[in-house]
């Protein structure tokens, strides 16, 4: 397989004001709707605003640290097409049970598809 030179931008931080010295606000984005807000004027020294150009290319978006396609796998169907997206390797979903990841993942070591977050217990029979 060939992997891509991938390259990704620095990640946006999110700088909540009030965060840190206020307990029920949570450290997640929020954006700043006063009236006499620096923030929301863009001023300098008041903190970084999400902005496009934190944005990734669009070849190095869904892209691992080894430079393949990650893609989302929820069932037989979806790995199936997978196989078919050179240099891509597969996340099996979250929300799968133990037994449908197992066997998930026979099949895409069966069809040489690399799983990232696979079991190492999975026996391939």
């Amino acid at each position: 397989m060939n992997k891509m030179n991938v390259k990704k931008k620095v990640r946006f931080t999110v700088p909540n004001f009030g965060a840190k010295s206020r307990k029920g606000v949570k450290s997640r984005w929020r954006k700043q709707r006063g009236m006499d807000n620096h923030k929301r004027v863009m001023r300098k020294g008041y903190g970084e605003v999400p902005k496009i150009g934190y944005k990734n290319h669009k070849i190095a978006r869904h892209a691992g640290p080894d430079g393949m396609q990650r893609i989302l796998v929820h069932n037989e169907r979806e790995l199936i097409d997978a196989m078919h997206v050179p240099d891509a390797s597969v996340i099996l979903s979250h929300s799968l049970s133990i037994r449908k990841k197992a066997a998930l993942q026979r099949i895409a070591e069966g069809r040489g598809i690399k799983v990232v977050n696979g079991s190492k217990s999975v026996v391939v029979k």
